[in-house]
Protein backbone atom coordinates (compact mmCIF):
# COMPACT_ATOMS: atom_id res chain seq x y z
CA UNK A 1 0.00 0.00 0.00
CA UNK A 2 1.68 2.70 -1.16
CA UNK A 3 2.56 6.48 -0.33
CA UNK A 4 3.32 8.00 -3.72
CA UNK A 5 -0.24 9.67 -3.23
CA UNK A 6 0.77 11.35 -0.07
CA UNK A 7 1.94 15.00 -0.50
CA UNK A 8 4.98 17.00 0.69
CA UNK A 9 3.93 19.34 2.94
CA UNK A 10 1.49 16.49 4.76
CA UNK A 11 4.51 13.96 5.19
CA UNK A 12 6.74 16.52 6.23
CA UNK A 13 4.46 17.57 9.35
CA UNK A 14 3.67 13.68 9.94
CA UNK A 15 7.46 13.47 10.36
CA UNK A 16 8.26 16.38 12.00
CA UNK A 17 5.37 15.49 14.69
CA UNK A 18 5.96 12.14 15.14
CA UNK A 19 9.70 12.31 15.27
CA UNK A 20 9.55 14.96 17.65
CA UNK A 21 6.86 14.30 20.05
CA UNK A 22 8.02 12.98 23.15
CA UNK A 23 5.45 10.31 23.65
CA UNK A 24 4.70 9.88 19.88
CA UNK A 25 1.40 10.82 19.38
CA UNK A 26 0.10 13.69 16.71
CA UNK A 27 -3.23 14.38 15.52
CA UNK A 28 -3.33 14.63 11.60
CA UNK A 29 -4.60 18.34 10.97
CA UNK A 30 -8.64 17.41 10.61
CA UNK A 31 -7.85 13.87 10.99
CA UNK A 32 -10.26 13.40 13.82
CA UNK A 33 -13.33 15.06 12.20
CA UNK A 34 -12.51 12.94 8.78
CA UNK A 35 -11.51 9.45 10.02
CA UNK A 36 -13.75 7.77 7.00
CA UNK A 37 -11.81 9.72 4.24
CA UNK A 38 -9.44 6.87 3.10
CA UNK A 39 -6.88 9.06 1.87
CA UNK A 40 -6.59 10.47 5.39
CA UNK A 41 -5.74 6.46 6.61
CA UNK A 42 -3.59 5.43 3.91
CA UNK A 43 -1.17 8.24 4.89
CA UNK A 44 -0.94 7.56 7.94
CA UNK A 45 -0.19 3.85 7.28
CA UNK A 46 2.36 4.90 4.78
CA UNK A 47 4.66 6.76 7.26
CA UNK A 48 3.96 3.99 10.13
CA UNK A 49 1.17 6.20 11.87
CA UNK A 50 -2.05 4.33 13.33
CA UNK A 51 -5.22 5.41 14.88
CA UNK A 52 -5.58 5.02 18.61
CA UNK A 53 -9.33 6.03 19.68
CA UNK A 54 -9.45 7.39 23.39
CA UNK A 55 -13.05 8.13 24.93
CA UNK A 56 -13.30 12.46 25.18
CA UNK A 57 -10.37 13.10 23.46
CA UNK A 58 -10.14 13.47 19.29
CA UNK A 59 -9.05 11.01 17.29
CA UNK A 60 -5.09 9.93 18.15
CA UNK A 61 -2.52 8.68 15.98
CA UNK A 62 0.59 6.81 16.98
CA UNK A 63 3.68 6.13 15.89
CA UNK A 64 5.30 4.58 19.64
CA UNK A 65 9.10 5.49 20.46
CA UNK A 66 9.15 1.46 20.56
CA UNK A 67 7.21 -0.66 18.07
CA UNK A 68 6.05 -4.82 18.07
CA UNK A 69 7.08 -6.53 14.75
CA UNK A 70 7.06 -10.01 14.17
CA UNK A 71 9.92 -11.30 12.18
CA UNK A 72 9.25 -14.54 10.28
CA UNK A 73 12.49 -15.90 10.25
CA UNK A 74 12.01 -15.69 13.75
CA UNK A 75 8.58 -17.01 14.43
CA UNK A 76 7.86 -19.74 17.10
CA UNK A 77 4.98 -22.06 16.58
CA UNK A 78 4.72 -24.22 19.67
CA UNK A 79 4.88 -28.29 19.27
CA UNK A 80 1.47 -28.17 20.72
CA UNK A 81 -0.49 -25.90 18.46
CA UNK A 82 1.72 -27.75 15.72
CA UNK A 83 0.28 -30.62 16.17
CA UNK A 84 -3.32 -28.78 16.59
CA UNK A 85 -2.81 -27.41 12.99
CA UNK A 86 -1.87 -30.70 11.80
CA UNK A 87 -5.18 -32.73 13.11
CA UNK A 88 -7.54 -29.57 12.64
CA UNK A 89 -10.28 -29.57 10.02
CA UNK A 90 -11.00 -25.68 9.88
CA UNK A 91 -10.85 -23.32 6.99
CA UNK A 92 -9.38 -20.12 5.84
CA UNK A 93 -10.75 -17.02 4.19
CA UNK A 94 -9.59 -14.00 2.92
CA UNK A 95 -11.67 -11.04 3.18
CA UNK A 96 -15.09 -12.86 3.25
CA UNK A 97 -16.79 -11.16 5.79
CA UNK A 98 -14.08 -8.59 6.91
CA UNK A 99 -17.05 -5.90 8.95
CA UNK A 100 -17.76 -9.11 10.62
CA UNK A 101 -14.24 -10.05 11.79
CA UNK A 102 -13.36 -6.03 12.45
CA UNK A 103 -17.23 -6.39 15.37
CA UNK A 104 -15.84 -10.08 16.33
CA UNK A 105 -12.44 -8.03 17.31
CA UNK A 106 -14.54 -5.46 19.04
CA UNK A 107 -16.79 -7.99 21.45
CA UNK A 108 -13.73 -9.72 21.85
CA UNK A 109 -13.08 -9.84 25.70
CA UNK A 110 -9.46 -9.01 26.94
CA UNK A 111 -8.03 -9.20 30.47
CA UNK A 112 -6.99 -5.89 32.03
CA UNK A 113 -9.06 -3.88 29.29
CA UNK A 114 -12.88 -2.40 29.75
CA UNK A 115 -14.35 -1.84 26.35
CA UNK A 116 -12.71 -1.32 22.97
CA UNK A 117 -10.67 0.91 20.86
CA UNK A 118 -12.95 -0.18 17.83
CA UNK A 119 -15.89 2.64 17.59
CA UNK A 120 -18.27 2.38 15.06
CA UNK A 121 -16.53 5.41 13.51
CA UNK A 122 -13.31 2.89 13.39
CA UNK A 123 -15.46 0.41 11.75
CA UNK A 124 -17.03 2.33 8.93
CA UNK A 125 -14.04 3.91 8.71
CA UNK A 126 -12.26 0.49 8.17
CA UNK A 127 -14.90 -0.72 6.29
CA UNK A 128 -14.62 2.07 3.54
CA UNK A 129 -10.79 0.93 3.51
CA UNK A 130 -11.52 -2.43 3.43
CA UNK A 131 -13.65 -1.40 -0.18
CA UNK A 132 -10.53 0.44 -1.38
CA UNK A 133 -8.32 -2.41 -1.26
CA UNK A 134 -6.29 -1.60 1.91
CA UNK A 135 -7.49 -3.30 4.56
CA UNK A 136 -8.04 -7.11 4.91
CA UNK A 137 -9.40 -10.16 7.17
CA UNK A 138 -8.50 -13.69 7.49
CA UNK A 139 -11.06 -15.75 8.80
CA UNK A 140 -11.15 -19.14 10.43
CA UNK A 141 -14.44 -21.35 10.17
CA UNK A 142 -15.97 -24.57 11.74
CA UNK A 143 -17.99 -25.60 8.90
CA UNK A 144 -19.64 -22.62 8.13
CA UNK A 145 -19.66 -21.14 11.57
CA UNK A 146 -17.07 -18.04 11.78
CA UNK A 147 -14.81 -19.31 15.26
CA UNK A 148 -11.75 -16.63 14.29
CA UNK A 149 -10.03 -13.85 12.59
CA UNK A 150 -7.49 -11.72 12.34
CA UNK A 151 -8.21 -8.13 10.43
CA UNK A 152 -5.11 -5.69 9.08
CA UNK A 153 -3.84 -3.27 6.48
CA UNK A 154 -1.70 -3.91 3.53
CA UNK A 155 0.40 -0.67 3.01
CA UNK A 156 3.71 -0.03 1.30
CA UNK A 157 5.22 -3.99 1.77
CA UNK A 158 3.93 -4.44 4.96
CA UNK A 159 1.27 -5.99 6.70
CA UNK A 160 0.21 -4.09 9.98
CA UNK A 161 -1.83 -6.37 12.02
CA UNK A 162 -4.65 -4.75 13.96
CA UNK A 163 -6.84 -6.72 16.14
CA UNK A 164 -7.79 -11.01 16.19
CA UNK A 165 -10.86 -12.86 18.31
CA UNK A 166 -11.50 -16.43 18.42
CA UNK A 167 -14.12 -18.71 19.71
CA UNK A 168 -12.72 -21.58 19.82
CA UNK A 169 -9.53 -22.59 21.79
CA UNK A 170 -6.65 -21.78 19.26
CA UNK A 171 -8.72 -19.95 16.58
CA UNK A 172 -6.71 -16.75 16.36
CA UNK A 173 -4.13 -18.05 16.89
CA UNK A 174 -4.59 -20.47 14.37
CA UNK A 175 -5.75 -17.41 12.07
CA UNK A 176 -1.89 -15.51 12.63
CA UNK A 177 0.06 -18.90 11.67
CA UNK A 178 -1.86 -18.97 8.38
CA UNK A 179 -1.33 -15.22 7.91
CA UNK A 180 2.45 -15.40 7.83
CA UNK A 181 2.32 -18.46 6.19
CA UNK A 182 0.85 -16.49 3.18
CA UNK A 183 2.83 -13.63 3.58
CA UNK A 184 6.38 -15.47 3.77
CA UNK A 185 5.05 -16.92 0.32
CA UNK A 186 4.59 -14.05 -1.08
CA UNK A 187 8.19 -12.67 -0.06
CA UNK A 188 7.23 -10.74 2.99
CA UNK A 189 9.92 -10.83 5.87
CA UNK A 190 7.85 -9.34 8.81
CA UNK A 191 4.68 -7.64 10.01
CA UNK A 192 3.93 -4.94 12.33
CA UNK A 193 2.43 -5.48 15.58
CA UNK A 194 2.09 -2.05 16.87
CA UNK A 195 2.62 -3.64 20.50
CA UNK A 196 4.17 -6.87 22.04
CA UNK A 197 1.47 -9.14 24.01
CA UNK A 198 2.26 -12.21 25.85
CA UNK A 199 0.51 -14.01 23.02
CA UNK A 200 2.93 -12.36 20.37
CA UNK A 201 5.70 -12.34 22.29
CA UNK A 202 5.37 -16.52 22.53
CA UNK A 203 5.54 -16.36 18.70
CA UNK A 204 8.49 -14.07 18.76
CA UNK A 205 7.43 -11.01 18.44
CA UNK A 206 9.80 -7.91 19.89
CA UNK A 207 9.89 -4.16 19.99
CA UNK A 208 12.03 -2.69 17.87
CA UNK A 209 13.23 1.65 18.39
CA UNK A 210 10.85 3.82 16.42
CA UNK A 211 13.99 4.98 14.19
CA UNK A 212 14.66 1.30 13.38
CA UNK A 213 10.68 0.78 12.36
CA UNK A 214 10.96 3.42 9.81
CA UNK A 215 14.28 2.39 8.36
CA UNK A 216 12.45 -0.59 7.32
CA UNK A 217 9.04 0.16 6.21
CA UNK A 218 11.37 2.85 4.01
CA UNK A 219 13.12 -0.60 2.88
CA UNK A 220 9.55 -2.34 2.30
CA UNK A 221 8.55 0.74 0.12
CA UNK A 222 11.03 0.47 -2.06
CA UNK A 223 10.22 -3.21 -3.41
CA UNK A 224 6.41 -3.36 -2.53
CA UNK A 225 3.97 -4.58 -4.64
CA UNK A 226 0.02 -5.84 -4.71
CA UNK A 227 -0.91 -8.73 -3.16
CA UNK A 228 -3.95 -10.66 -3.71
CA UNK A 229 -5.65 -11.88 -1.07
CA UNK A 230 -8.44 -13.80 -2.64
CA UNK A 231 -6.23 -16.62 -2.70
CA UNK A 232 -4.95 -18.19 0.57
Amino acid sequence: ISTAAASKSASANVTSGVLDAGVALVWLRGQHRSLGRIERLLEAYSFGIFPWPHEDLPTVWYCPEERGILEFSKFHVSNSLNKFLTKSTWTYTFDRCFAQVVTACSEQARPGQRGTWITGKMLKAYVDFHRAGYAHSLEVWEGEKLVGGLYGVYVGGVFCGESMFHRRTNASKSALVRLIDYLAANGLEWMDIQMVTPLSSAFGGRYVSRREFLRKLRACRLKARPLDFRKI
